[in-house]
């Protein structure tokens, strides 16, 4: 009987110390994340990276394209050759929505324990005059034959 409430109280400890977490953060926590190599990604479209600029050194990889559809599947695959799974990962977008999604997909879905949510997006971080570097900059650090 002791062996069984055991097992079953290290199944459920395990479980819960397994659990995928998204959190929300302010641009302030970031600036620190991101200059500590947690990955950024941006999740707009090429045409909102094009037309704002975007975060220096995040990785541009888009969760809904313009009418409003995702396929989470091959956007994972994007993601896993910027963090892999296990890795912490932060999602922004233009106010924390989309990116909000996403997060919860690959905290959900996709074995990333901690997934940030910017939660103002990048409306917060111009809001706070913080800089934006041209899209085309991003784009250039992609790996050749990427689609980022």
């Amino acid at each position: 009987m002791k062996k069984r409430f055991l097992a079953l109280a290290l199944l459920a400890f395990t479980a819960f110390a397994a659990r995928a977490e998204t959190i929300n953060i302010d641009n302030v926590e970031l600036a620190r994340l991101a200059a500590s190599g947690v990955a950024v990604i941006d999740v707009r479209t090429a045409g909102e990276w094009k037309e704002t600029g975007v975060i220096a050194g995040s990785r541009l990889i888009t969760f809904y394209d313009e009418q409003g559809r995702s396929d989470p599947p091959q956007w994972l695959e994007k993601v896993k050759a910027v963090a892999k799974p296990g890795q912490p990962v932060i999602l922004v977008c233009r106010s924390g929505k989309r990116s909000d999604a996403a997060a919860k997909f690959l905290s959900a879905q996709a074995a990333y324990p901690t997934v940030y949510n910017v939660a103002k997006g990048l409306n917060g971080w111009v809001g706070e005059g913080r800089t934006l570097v041209p899209a085309s900059t991003a784009l250039a650090v992609c790996a050749p034959g990427a689609r980022c």
